[in-house]
């Protein structure tokens, strides 16, 4: 997770369109975006603006109707299923609304399961674990089922399962939409933890104030980026 600012992600003219019952959608229409190595970028607009359809996309889960995605470096919207999954499961981390964590699965276990798809050895996988509950302030509770974590709790385990995998980019989908504010503002807090220490973040929300809380801020609105807003980072700020 380098913060030396090279470009990470490289979306030209991309659009999205649905086809249902025969009307067409246009979810994404002629979107052009860079996100940098070691960026906080927030992805900001209404409901029903193609947010989510946006991050599905950087996230390979889904595929552009036109234009291009470069993935560092790599050309990466014509590829077939099983190499998107290959590069997801290496490149990407993702943070849910919904945790999205396994109920008959530990703590743990929840958080190395990625790691198992990668046929990494058992040493590796548990210091990769070990390392990312730490990071989130969870290894006291690795034992544990999500069932006898708090929602907040559940969240910071879905970061740490997004972590342990040492993605290029962290993507997370409204994160605090399932959380009261006292937790929400904990899980912000997180990311920003996380981004001071090198880690490329792509958060999507509708709330103003967890946008503020990224270095770029790109609002969408119809499917397309109509503003955006880059905040001068703290150290610099200090300097005037």
């Amino acid at each position: 997770m380098s913060t030396n600012g090279n470009r990470l992600i490289h979306l030209e003219k991309v659009t999205k369109v649905f086809l249902t019952d025969e009307v067409e959608t246009h979810a994404l229409s002629g979107i052009n975006l860079e996100i940098r190595q070691g960026e906080f970028l927030a992805i900001a607009g209404p409901s029903g603006c193609g947010k989510s359809t946006l991050l599905s996309i950087l996230g390979l889960l889904d595929s552009p109707t036109d234009g291009a995605y470069r993935l560092n470096g790599t050309s990466v919207e014509g590829l077939k299923a099983a190499e998107r999954a290959r590069i997801r499961n290496r490149e990407i981390g993702f943070i849910f609304q919904a945790f999205n964590l396994i109920g008959d699965l530990t703590v743990y276990e929840n958080v190395e399961l990625p790691l198992t798809y990668r046929a990494m050895p058992a040493a590796e996988r548990k210091k990769r674990v070990v390392e990312a509950l730490e990071k989130v302030g969870m290894s006291h509770r690795m034992k544990h089922y999500s069932s006898q974590l708090s929602g907040g709790q559940q969240q910071r385990v879905a970061v740490a399962r997004a972590l342990s995998g040492n993605p290029s980019v962290l993507l997370a989908d409204e994160p605090t939409g399932n959380l009261d504010s006292a937790n929400g503002e904990v899980v912000i807090d997180l990311l920003r933890e996380l981004h001071r220490q090198g880690a490329t973040i792509c958060i999507v929300t509708h709330d103003p104030r967890y946008a503020e809380c990224a270095q770029r801020t790109v609002h969408l609105f119809d499917g397309q980026i109509v503003d955006e807003k880059v905040r001068v980072p703290a150290a610099a700020a200090s300097l005037y």
